[in-house]
């Protein structure tokens, strides 16, 4: 299968950019499934039902959230009524929606979609997303039961996400982590077959501060003080994240390709 995930979305430059390039893209690189992780999308803060909507719309097969799930209302009633929204497995207990889908690709091969929290540097405390990932991949085994298996692991900590690939290696298609909006050059296939990136990067305008308007964060650092609220960047975006080619027997991955695709970051796209 030839699987591509899509880094956070960053408010209306991200979303403009998967409207007008995902399905040309779907297209062009043969994908068989897509993954976009939304939880910026709106406003740089959560993911409305409306946007949501639109960008499954435009060619996304699942959508993946993470610690600002539900910073947009609407989002606790959309997540139930909808099966290819992701939350964080590892989320509050009574939280709506779920951690872990299994979804019917275009050409009928099934992929299981699971996301989890990190708990490293992070502002809540969250469960443990080792043990949480570990008992539901040991539900759906590649090979048997599903034929890929995409990980999002949103996360702050680089230590944290290298962990966590080579914890779910053999077991997952792809282990890709996200939150941190600046694609790291760390993309690889490990031993026992698991492609992996501490990082997607974000899908936004990389002319700011990991997707805002620079002159608050930049007021804040320098200063130390408030005086607006952040905004998102609105140029031209740039795509950000990983490519995939599994083996169809086993679902491990057999071909991995950073993508920075457009605006200020543009790569070349897999053959």
């Amino acid at each position: 299968m030839r699987l591509l995930f899509l880094g956070d979305i960053m408010g209306r430059a991200g979303r403009k950019a998967i409207s007008e390039r995902l399905m040309r893209l779907r297209d062009e690189w043969r994908l068989d499934f897509v993954v976009l992780n939304g939880e910026n999308a709106t406003g740089g803060m959560g993911l409305s039902a409306g946007h949501a909507k639109a960008l499954l719309e435009a060619g996304a097969d699942c959508i993946t959230l993470g610690d600002h799930a539900f910073d947009q209302r609407d989002m606790l009633a959309f997540c139930e009524q909808e099966p290819r929204i992701v939350r964080p497995l590892n989320f509050a207990k009574a939280a709506p929606g779920k951690g872990v889908r299994l979804i019917k690709a275009q050409n009928g091969k099934k992929v299981l979609v699971a996301q989890a929290l990190g708990q490293v540097f992070m502002k809540k405390p969250f469960d443990d997303p080792f043990s949480a990932l570990d008992a539901t991949l040991r539900t759906a085994p590649m090979g048997g039961a599903v034929d890929a298996v995409i990980v999002d692991f949103h996360a702050e900590a680089t230590s944290e996400k290298v962990a966590m690939g080579h914890w779910l290696d053999g077991r997952a298609s792809m282990v890709i982590g996200t939150h941190t909006h600046i694609p790291t050059a760390d993309a690889q296939i490990l031993p026992r077959g698991t492609a992996h990136q501490s990082d997607a990067g974000m899908c936004g305008d990389y002319n700011s501060v990991i997707g805002m308007q620079k002159d608050e964060p930049l007021r804040r650092f320098i200063t130390g003080m408030n005086k607006e609220r952040f905004i998102p960047a609105v140029d031209e975006a740039t795509l950000c994240g990983l490519f995939v080619e599994t083996d169809d027997l086993t679902g491990l991955a057999k071909e991995v390709v950073q993508i920075r695709n457009g605006g200020r970051l543009q790569q070349s796209a897999p053959t």
